[in-house]
Formats: C-alpha cells, sequence, structure tokens
C-alpha cells in the first residue's frame, strides 16, 4: 500500500481577495509561506519518501518549503494535478462570476469536476504503482483536492459549504489499483496524525 497526502498550497493575494485563480500562475505571499512553513514542520513527524507538486509557481513554492522541512530534495513536477482551469472565471470573485453567469449557465473555457479527476486521479493512480509501500506528499489546489475527495467517497465530502483550507493535508490510500480517502482536512495542529503510520 502507498499513502498519497495531498496538500493544498500556501494563500496567495488572490485568495485572500477571494478571487478565482485557476491556471493563472499567482505566486505565495508572505501568510502562504507561513503556512507552508507551518504543515512541513507538522509533516516532519512522520515519514516521507518523495515530494511531487503542480507546475504552478505557488504548488512548487509550498512543495520546496515542505520538502526542506523532511530533508528531501528538488520537488517532482506533476502537470496532470494542476488546478482546475475555470477559463473567463479566472481573476473574478464569486459574486461577479454569478453576475456574468447565473447558477447553471456555463462559464466559456471552465473545466468540470469530472475533467479534473480525469485528468488527476490517473496520475495519482501511476504514482501508487510506482512507489509501492512509500509515503509521497503531492502538493496541489483546492479545485483538484475537492474534485478527488467528491470522487472518492461517492460526495459524501467535502460537506456543504466546507473548504479546503490553504495548507491543509487529506490522506489516501493506494491498492489495488483503488484511490480511497484515510484522513480529510488535517491541519498544523493534527500534527500526531500525520506519522505514516497511522492507518
Amino acid at each position: 500500500m502507498t499513502l498519497i497526502s495531498l496538500v493544498r498550497h500556501g494563500q496567495t493575494d488572490w485568495n485572500l481577495a477571494k478571487r478565482i485563480q485557476g491556471s493563472s500562475d499567482i505566486p505565495l505571499n508572505d501568510t502562504g509561506r507561513e503556512q507552508a512553513d507551518a504543515t512541513g514542520r507538522a509533516l516532519a513527524g512522520g515519514r516521507f519518501d518523495a515530494v511531487f507538486a503542480s507546475p504552478l509557481s505557488r504548488a512548487v513554492d509550498t512543495a520546496r518549503i515542505i520538502a526542506a522541512h523532511l530533508g528531501l530534495g528538488e520537488p517532482q513536477r506533476l502537470p496532470a494535478i494542476a488546478e482546475r482551469r475555470y477559463g473567463e472565471a479566472e481573476g473574478l470573485t464569486g459574486a461577479e462570476i454569478l453576475e456574468r453567469w447565473p447558477e447553471g449557465t456555463p462559464v466559456p473555457g471552465r473545466e468540470t469536476r469530472e475533467e479534473v479527476v480525469e485528468r488527476a486521479l490517473p496520475a495519482l493512480l501511476e504514482l501508487g504503482d510506482a512507489h509501492p509501500g512509500e509515503s509521497l506528499i503531492v502538493v496541489s489546489h483546492g479545485g483538484v483536492i475537492g474534485s478527488l475527495v467528491r470522487h472518492v467517497t461517492d460526495h459524501a465530502l467535502p460537506g456543504p459549504g466546507e473548504v479546503i483550507p490553504n495548507g491543509s493535508v487529506h490522506r489516501f490510500r493506494y491498492g489495488d489499483g483503488r484511490l480511497t480517502l484515510d484522513r480529510f482536512n488535517l491541519g498544523p495542529e493534527d500534527r500526531d496524525l500525520f506519522t505514516a503510520s497511522v492507518l
């Protein structure tokens, strides 16, 4: 069995302003770097073998900060786990999106959650096959993590209005070609649960 801990990157200025980022490459702000550091310190209590990251800079920089705490090298890029593409909605707030495209109206260029799963899930399954018995960290994005959690829990999680916080950890188990959720929405205060041996 392989453990795959999906981590959401730290905060950016667009996160703070509640603007949709999607594939826009917005860097971490000071709070985001602090969040990545806190997550890295918490994860340092466990055993991890490698760190992977979305190619967007906010994920790569979060992964670098975490890897430094774990004594691991440069994070390996995993393009398939880049954030959900939001098309013409990128850079807008939720209110601005609803004003332009009322509920149920397609947003031009926006990737569906199903499309996100179709590209991200096979990449994680391949990681599991390539790293049997290891514990991996994969730094990704709220849209990707939320889509994967919904998929593997048959939409039981996240709950109504529940968000994927910056710097949070969501641990999955991989075995027999299947990904299942082990721990959801862990933060630095849950450091005792980050230990790889907790199953």
